[in-house]
């Protein structure tokens, strides 16, 4: 499954440079290019991010006061500081502040990817990758569901994705711009009849009655939701 990087760097170049590079890399990547901002991305996704790459000299919030914001709201994610700091002392802060890793610009793309990579790695749950409600489950490593009647079944990257969201948000209901945000890129084309089409398959796969679904529910102009 893929995984998804919040990079917050207010040096353009960069930005544009780590973004191409990460999606590339097939990585789902969001971009902040102030505090503020990357303090709104992050309390929006949180629960969906495996990786934030943060910059320490940044407009209206500096990167260490994020990375406390960010611990204080999620500390299961993990931070890497990217920042042309390079004394000992500033990277001691960071790590104290609970940051995974700290690398000092300028530095080689291989080895910045080389760390995400064991970043993301270490920080992977394993017990994670299964989701049980019921007699159903989801597998987000494999792709594979078991429906309520207990046959397997093996779905798309795009369908366990929105599973996936709609799961780590129970009793939210999730916009259809949030979901076209978080699983289609800005040059794929989305539209509301295929997450319709999406949310028909999953309550034929997981509910009793797919007529009186329990657990997939749409909510008329808004979006969907899911429940135990």
């Amino acid at each position: 499954m893929q995984s998804t990087i919040l990079i917050i760097e207010d040096e353009e170049s960069l930005a544009k440079t780590l973004l191409l590079n990460l999606e590339l890399e097939n990585y789902i990547v969001k971009l902040a290019k102030s505090g503020n901002e990357a303090l709104q991305l992050f309390t929006d996704h949180h629960k969906s991010l495996n990786l934030v790459l943060l910059d320490v000299m940044l407009p209206e919030i500096n990167g260490f006061e994020l990375c406390q914001k960010f611990k204080s709201l999620d500390p299961k994610v993990p931070i890497i500081f990217l920042t042309a700091k390079n004394q000992t002392s500033e990277k001691i802060s960071g790590l104290k502040l609970g940051a995974d890793d700290y690398i000092t610009k300028p530095f080689e793309l291989e080895e910045l990817l080389l760390r995400i990579q064991n970043v993301i790695k270490r920080n992977f749950k394993t017990e994670n990758s299964v989701f049980v409600f019921g007699n159903c489950s989801i597998n987000f490593e494999t792709f594979e569901i078991k429906d309520s009647s207990g046959e397997i079944s093996t779905l798309s990257k795009r369908e366990i994705g929105l599973l996936k969201l709609l799961t780590d948000n129970e009793n939210k209901v999730i916009s259809r711009d949030e979901i076209t945000e978080n699983l289609w890129s800005e040059k794929e084309n989305s539209s509301s009849r295929t997450i319709d089409n999406y949310i028909l398959g999953f309550r034929k796969y997981f509910e009793v009655n797919a007529k009186e679904p329990k657990h997939f529910h749409s909510i008329r102009s808004v979006g969907y939701k899911f429940t135990l």
